[in-house]
């Protein structure tokens, strides 16, 4: 499984903490979620998986949460992993995302997340806006 970002750092504990990320299109666009927080990012919507929840139950649950928008999902890319500590959480983790190509329905609601707002960008301009690597990687698998 390929590694992205920090080095695992000594004296830490990481938690596992698996997550289903979207690469969300609509059209030659991609729906991505930008959040406005001290460390504002541009990135995949999706997050953690919460015991008895399945990657794909998770995924709708946090796209909705960030952009407000359906999906369909269509098969899962792949998957990578990176350690980041967690400021909201309070913790280091071991996150395991799994990145799923889907394609953007309808937006049904705002995001409820309040500092997740969602933005499409062309593809071309997605890898170079995304804020992890590893994002901007699987963007070039559809190019």
């Amino acid at each position: 499984m390929r590694r992205y970002g920090d080095p695992i750092q000594k004296g830490l504990t990481y938690r596992r903490r698996p997550g289903a990320y979207g690469l969300i299109v609509k059209g030659r666009q991609v729906l991505l979620a930008l959040t406005e927080d001290e460390d504002e990012a541009l990135m995949f919507p999706g997050g953690g998986i919460d015991p008895g929840e399945s990657p794909i139950q998770a995924l709708h649950r946090e796209v909705m949460e960030e952009t407000g928008w359906r999906i369909a999902v269509k098969r899962r890319l792949g998957f990578y992993h990176r350690q980041v500590f967690m400021s909201d959480y309070g913790y280091a983790a071991h996150k395991v995302c799994h990145i799923y190509l889907c394609e953007a329905g309808r937006q049904v609601a705002d995001p409820i997340e309040p500092d997740h707002t969602p933005v499409f960008a062309d593809l071309e301009a997605a890898q170079k806006l995304l804020s992890l690597e590893a994002e901007r990687n699987f963007v070039r698998l559809l190019r």
